[in-house]
Parts: C-alpha cells; sequence; structure tokens
C-alpha cells in the first residue's frame, strides 16, 4: 500500500486533466452498477450467439501471410466469444490449394458465426457465366454461415487489375439474394455508403449491412497508392469522399424510423479506434447492432498470438465498463 501510496504522489501532476479533455458523448453514472463480470444483451448473426458485440471485419485475403493471420483471429475469436468475417474468397473459388488458410470453421468452433466473402465484381461475372452455385459449393467447404458481398466501385477502378461493373451493385445483390439459400452481408470497403445505398441495402433482407465507413482503411485509397504518380494525382479528390461511421449511423436511424426495413441488423465498422467509439454507436443505432474492426486484430493478427489476445482482452474489459458506467447522451 505504501507504494502505491507513492505511485500516486508522484504520478498526481502527470494525471491533471483539462475540461476540454472531456468526452461528451456520455454521461458517466459511477452510483450507478458494480464493476462488470460481462457484457450484458444477446448479440446475433446467422442465427448464433456472440458473447460480446464485437466483430472481426473482412481484412486480407490471397497472401502468404492469410493463414497465419486467419487462425489467430479465428483462435481469439473462439476464446471471446466474436464473430469473423473472411478476408476475399476469390482465390478458393476454383482451386484448393490456400484452402487452408481460409478453413477456419475447425478452430473458430461451431457455435459462432463465420462468413466468407467475394467481391461485388466476382458476384457479377458469376450471374453472368451462371455459376452462383459456386457460393453454395464455397460456403460448404468452408463450413461457412453465410457470404459477405464486398461492393468496391472506386477500388476496381484506380486497381490496374481491377474490374469494370457492368450492371448497379444492387442489382447483383437482388440477384444473389434471389436465389442464396444463406444469411448475406453487403459491405463497402473504406469509404462508407449514402442514404439512396443503405436505403436500399436496408429494405432487401439481409442478415446486416457492414459501414466499412471513411475514417479507416480504406482500400480505393490503397490501390490508388499503386497506380501511375500521374493517376494519383489525377485521382486523389475521390479518395476522400465517403461517409464516417457517425453519418451512417444517422442515416440508417432516418431509414428506420420512414419504415420498411427488412434487414436484421448492421454492423458498424470503420475508424471504430477504440471500444467507446463501438460502444457509442451501437448505443445509438436503432438497428440491432455490432461493431466491427479490422486494422486493430490486424496489427497484432500479424505478429505472437499473445500479443493479439491481450489487445482483445482490453478491448473487451473496455467494454465492459462502458457498459456497466457510461450512458450516450443523445
Amino acid at each position: 500500500m505504501e507504494n502505491r501510496k507513492k505511485d500516486h504522489i508522484d504520478l498526481a501532476f502527470q494525471s491533471q486533466t483539462l475540461r476540454d479533455e472531456i468526452d461528451s458523448r456520455f454521461y458517466y453514472e459511477p452510483m450507478m452498477s458494480r464493476h462488470p463480470e460481462a457484457i450484458p444483451g444477446n448479440f446475433f448473426l446467422a442465427g448464433k450467439r456472440q458473447r460480446v458485440p464485437v466483430w472481426i471485419s473482412s481484412m486480407t485475403g490471397g497472401t502468404e501471410l492469410a493463414g497465419k493471420i486467419n487462425r489467430n483471429l479465428a483462435r481469439v475469436a473462439r476464446e471471446f466469444g466474436m464473430g469473423m468475417g473472411l478476408g476475399s474468397c476469390r482465390i478458393i473459388l476454383d482451386d484448393d490449394k490456400h484452402l487452408p488458410d481460409f478453413n477456419m470453421r475447425d478452430e473458430l468452433g461451431n457455435d459462432l458465426p463465420f462468413f466468407a466473402n467475394l467481391g461485388i465484381a466476382q458476384v457479377e461475372q458469376m450471374i453472368a457465366r451462371k455459376e452462383l452455385g459456386k457460393i453454395d459449393d464455397l460456403l460448404s467447404k468452408l463450413r461457412a454461415d453465410g457470404l459477405i458481398i464486398h461492393v468496391n466501385p472506386l477500388q476496381e477502378w484506380f486497381q490496374p487489375e481491377g474490374d469494370k461493373l457492368l450492371r448497379p451493385a444492387i442489382e447483383s445483390v437482388e440477384i444473389v439474394l434471389a436465389q442464396a439459400g444463406y444469411p448475406l452481408i453487403v459491405k463497402e470497403v473504406g469509404q462508407g455508403m449514402g442514404m439512396e445505398s443503405l436505403r436500399a441495402l436496408l429494405q432487401l433482407p439481409l442478415e446486416s449491412v457492414e459501414f466499412a465507413a471513411f475514417g479507416g482503411t480504406n482500400f480505393a485509397k490503397v490501390e490508388l497508392l499503386r497506380a501511375s504518380e500521374s493517376m494519383q494525382q489525377l485521382f486523389e479528390p475521390l479518395s476522400r469522399v465517403g461517409h464516417d461511421a457517425f453519418q451512417m449511423t444517422e442515416m440508417v436511424n432516418a431509414i428506420v424510423r420512414e419504415g420498411n426495413v427488412q434487414c436484421k441488423n448492421i454492423i458498424v465498422s470503420g475508424g471504430i479506434k477504440t471500444f467507446l467509439d463501438g460502444y457509442y454507436l451501437i448505443k445509438k443505432s436503432l438497428l440491432p447492432a455490432i461493431y466491427g474492426q479490422a486494422s486493430g486484430f490486424l496489427k497484432y493478427a500479424k505478429e505472437d498470438y499473445e500479443q493479439l489476445r491481450n489487445y482483445t482482452e482490453h478491448q473487451i474489459k473496455g467494454l465492459e465498463l462502458a457498459y456497466s458506467f457510461l450512458r450516450i447522451r443523445e
């Protein structure tokens, strides 16, 4: 105790706070709860319950590191009760050579949601070739609960090897939905979506819409950085258009108030830097919501599992405290 009190004296002057440092999103209510033991509530995707409202968002696919990253992510998801989306599974659509790098069901377990992932361009091509049955085959060999379609027109446009979309993405999504016997999630890849796109998606019987909003990793910008210098200068302004997760949450709430929403829930992602960002936005949402992170998990998943585990544990402990002592300001 003497050492602790000495620490208090030594650190007191380093711990001064200023009024403008207050996080004004919350009321802090220290009288109204005890220290937490678990996060309250039910968080479902594809009929499977997560213990926490955290989703490991789709990241890398088809690299030599994918196997290690996916195994670490699946392992930590199982330990803490999170759902998981794979990165693009295009590489294993027609060839099982890299299947072990994606086949994480045994690592994750059967009780948590696990989704495969394909790009809208690949889906459009399968529709044209009448090959949508390949999606069923993909989900079967991965024992996945459903499919994520990532919608990335700017990324495809900037990418030197990119595919040209021949129809609006919403049409391809509707075609898949009409024949799908599996849950479907639609997401963007770092710039989010505006009101018309969100309204069109939320009126469909999707399992979820994932924001992948502006403020996190932006894959259009990733591709632009791979392009020639002249192309970077020409198209750089387009990499700065989009909608952040706060704006998208407000838009979703407005659409919910309009009625005619069939989508079951949302995954708030894109620029979610801390558990407080995630907690605030899922509490603001009028639809059932969880929040997703990608780069935060990826940073540690590339390294030692214990680093990833420690990061995740601290995030969830912080989230437990938020549920106990913080109330959002409307």
